[in-house]
């Protein structure tokens, strides 16, 4: 009986170390958002990168990018990214004045996110000149 119970505790705890190997994605942006700022129209094109490392012990997989309206995604690094490398996402947005308040949307096999799924977001606000 005690090796029986001293088996299953080896197996769970292999397994929990198990299960922490894999892509791990982390981004350089402070709680992943860019923040544009107080921004003049006619003075900024509405270009940002994210930028990214793959911190975990796998290839890390980049299957989609979804933006929200007046946001545009330009590039994307290829979808694979090696252990210990990094990426970028560049986006666009539209510069209608006003707030910014946008949401991308990054599909990855990050075991670091729920579902790999990673929320971008970008936030400001852009004024017309004077």
């Amino acid at each position: 009986m005690k090796k029986i119970v001293a088996f299953i505790t080896f197996m769970l705890i292999s397994s929990i170390g198990y299960a922490q190997n894999g892509a791990k994605i982390d981004f350089k942006a402070n709680n992943n958002t860019i923040d544009y700022g107080t921004i003049n129209k006619n003075n900024d094109n509405g270009i940002r990168v994210f930028e990214f490392t793959n911190t975990g012990t796998s290839p890390l997989i980049v299957y989609s990018v979804q933006s929200t309206p007046s946001c545009t995604i330009i590039s994307k690094t290829p979808s694979t990214i090696a252990p210990g490398n990094s990426g970028t996402i560049e986006i666009k947005y539209t510069m209608t004045p006003g707030p910014i308040r946008k949401t991308i949307t990054v599909e990855t096999n990050a075991i670091n996110f729920d579902g790999g799924r990673i929320p971008l977001k970008i936030k400001g606000d852009v004024v017309l000149a004077d």
